[in-house]
């Protein structure tokens, strides 16, 4: 009777993955004469480098190289899970590992000598040229040789310097932080790349900054549970809120929750994911567990992250940062959802106290909006509450364009 197998399954973590390979120029006959070697990325710590591999198999005649990362790689490591089974005779048990597949190139020996051999003529020439200069040339030339040198040896001491501060910097911020900081700085005076999708020809109010692109139908389907919850509130619970000053945005809205069913669940879910953005807008790295104690949907925290903030990594940890550039189009998007909760309307002063940032950075983005801003006149203590004296914006048609105004100071005249 023939003996029965089992399958072991290996864990990753206690070896490196197997390796699958194909000949791009063809199939090989006799793969026992073919030394294969695998190399691996040094840098461990950076996550984006320590699973790097390089397959390269060696004949007396060919040399083939394969790598999983760069132009020549194969996609289909990206989109597809190899598995690799071993049949172990003496236990007889099938471990099966996680694989990989490698496209194997030929390289022709001499090929890159070749493309780099008119520099390194025009470098032995000159090599050749100072050698005689020492041995034969004037004081004249000897001291213009010295010279030439030694900034020669300043300029590459300079740029040793310079690239390894630079690579300190990527390696701790990494290279998308530091691309998204420049694009903050490039993003100061104009806001248009963060505001959420417009459409100023709309014949209603309501069709100029569609509800679908703030919350798509799925999620807001999914801020079902999450939104019966945030109507369920108590009165002390919404006085403790506003004694703490927390998120007044949010407790305005819950104060003056619709009677009708319909529009009651609508406010109740809109409430529950502006509270989120006010939330977000105070962090600035940003964990997996944001939003898990209120009850966030999972679909809802990927879009928080894959919509306002920007991966970096410090000592070989990916981090979401929220940025300076995240928190205007955080205000631009929940200004556009209370918009929608206020019949086109917004307090823009509480709304820049929940966000913790300027009036003027507030008005600016209102502005960039292409809405209407007005401040009603004070009225005496008393006869109205203190959202009187607030500046509110709100969506007129056609939206207002508004002219870049560069202030300058008068100078005081000498007498």
């Amino acid at each position: 009777m023939a003996a029965s197998c089992s399958l072991v399954c290996c864990e990753e973590e206690t070896s490196d993955k197997a390796v699958l390979v194909r000949f791009s120029n063809g199939c090989v006959q006799d793969a026992d004469r073919l030394d294969f070697s695998t190399f691996k990325n040094v840098d461990e710590n950076n996550p984006r480098k320590k699973s790097r591999r390089i397959v390269v198999a060696e004949s007396e005649r060919m040399c083939y190289v394969g790598q999983n990362f760069g132009a020549g790689s194969m996609k289909c490591n990206n989109f597809c899970q190899y598995y690799v089974g071993v049949l172990n005779k003496r236990t007889l048990q099938m471990e099966v590992h996680s694989a990989q597949v490698f496209n194997l190139q030929p390289v022709i020996p001499g090929e890159r000598t070749e493309t780099a051999k008119p520099q390194h003529t025009a470098q032995a020439y000159k090599d050749k040229v100072d050698s005689l200069i020492e041995a034969f040339g004037s004081n004249k030339q000897k001291r213009a040789l010295s010279s030439r040198r030694l900034n020669q040896v300043g300029s590459d001491t300079l740029h040793q310097a310079v690239a390894k501060a630079a690579g300190a910097v990527i390696d701790q911020k990494g290279l998308e932080a530091l691309q998204q900081e420049v694009a903050d700085i490039e993003s100061q005076g104009s806001l248009a790349s963060h505001l959420p999708p417009c459409n100023p020809n709309a014949e209603k109010l309501e069709d100029v900054y569609p509800f679908d692109e703030i919350l798509s139908p799925d999620e807001f389907a999914a801020l079902e549970q999450a939104g019966s919850k945030m109507a369920a509130l108590t009165t002390e619970e919404l006085n403790k809120m506003r004694d703490e000053e927390k998120s007044l945005c949010v407790v305005k809205r819950l104060e003056n929750m619709p009677t009708v069913d319909k529009d009651r669940d609508r406010m109740a879910r809109c409430t529950f994911y502006l509270s989120l953005l006010l939330n977000l807008a105070h962090q600035k790295i940003v964990t997996r567990k944001f939003g898990q104690e209120e009850g966030c949907p999972r679909i809802i925290q990927n879009k928080l992250f894959r919509t306002f903030t920007v991966e970096t990594f410090n000592n070989g940890r990916v981090l979401n940062k929220v940025s300076t550039s995240m928190r205007a189009k955080l205000a631009a998007y929940s200004l556009a959802l209370l918009l929608h909760m206020g019949h086109m309307s917004a307090d823009l002063t509480l709304l820049h106290r929940d966000l913790r940032i300027t009036e003027a950075k507030m008005v600016e983005v209102a502005k960039s909006m292409g809405l209407s801003l007005n401040k009603p006149a004070r009225v005496k203590s008393g006869e109205a509450g203190l959202s009187q004296d607030n500046r509110h914006a709100s969506v007129v048609l056609p939206l207002v364009k508004y002219d870049q105004f560069l202030e300058r100071r008068k100078r005081k005249k000498m007498h």
